[in-house]
């Protein structure tokens, strides 16, 4: 069995792949910042780096941030697989990101593009938002009376281990290339989704339909994020709501 990197391998998404690459027989590295033995931080790219990438035959590059330092942590991350001989890399990236001017999105779409140019075999899987970033975001809205929501906009959630599950694998195949896009089984209105949430939390809200400008807003709302013909995922937003309220026991 192949010995595989997970970075980002505690996050909403790695911890899942960790778990489907581990029932699968192979040895799972776990880099993150924080977590010994490969508590690295991919944006300084120090020895530790190295270290953990010595012998691994795959890498699964989960880590992100919304606060910057992605690109600089792809450079370093594909520089030191390189010297270690890994055979694939793996990235997972959004649908949209070629076709919506949002920076994060401009961010994602430059890894790629450094995955591609990378002289090692890769493969890209661009899938659609997941049910948690939805969740937090109308947790943290409706703490408030009021829940403003960009006007006609869609959205097309995903459930993140069917996500997981796809790209773990793809981790264990050969070298794919761009994979077919995956989205989520819906494509629904915010607003439609918000409601979902308050009636599944049992909080009473107003929620308030605000036009925005901009290239970015414009393109969400003519749905460049959306992936109508690889609506391929199974689990709907309401299921999601039904299992995460049943752990929690309600809001928080």
């Amino acid at each position: 069995m192949t010995t595989i990197l997970v970075t980002g391998g505690t996050g909403t998404l790695g911890r899942h792949v960790v778990t489907r690459l581990r029932a699968g027989g192979h040895d799972v590295r776990v880099l993150t910042r924080h977590t010994p033995p490969y508590d690295v931080d991919l944006r300084e790219g120090d020895d530790g780096l190295d270290r953990a990438l010595d012998g691994t035959g795959t890498v699964v590059h989960c880590a992100t941030s919304a606060r910057g330092g992605d690109e600089q942590a792809a450079r370093n991350l594909i520089a030191a697989a390189r010297r270690a001989g890994v055979e694939h890399l793996v990235y997972i990236s959004i649908v949209g990101v070629d076709r919506v001017p949002y920076p994060y999105y401009r961010t994602k779409l430059a890894v790629e593009r450094q995955f591609e140019d990378s002289g090692t075999g890769w493969t890209v899987l661009r899938a659609t938002q997941f049910h948690d970033l939805l969740f937090r975001l109308f947790q943290g809205l409706s703490k408030s009376p009021v829940m403003p929501l960009p006007a006609r906009v869609k959205d097309q959630p995903v459930d993140v281990r069917e996500v997981a599950y796809r790209l773990a694998e793809l981790a264990q195949g050969a070298p794919a290339g761009r994979a077919d896009d995956m989205g989520g089984p819906e494509i629904r209105t915010l607003h439609s989704l918000a409601r979902g949430y308050l009636d599944a939390s049992g909080r009473r809200r107003a929620v308030v339909k605000i036009p925005l400008r901009g290239s970015a807003y414009e393109a969400f709302r003519a749905g460049g994020h959306l992936a109508p013909e690889r609506a391929v995922g199974k689990r709907t937003f309401e299921e999601y709501l039904a299992e995460r309220f049943a752990v929690t026991g309600g809001p928080r």
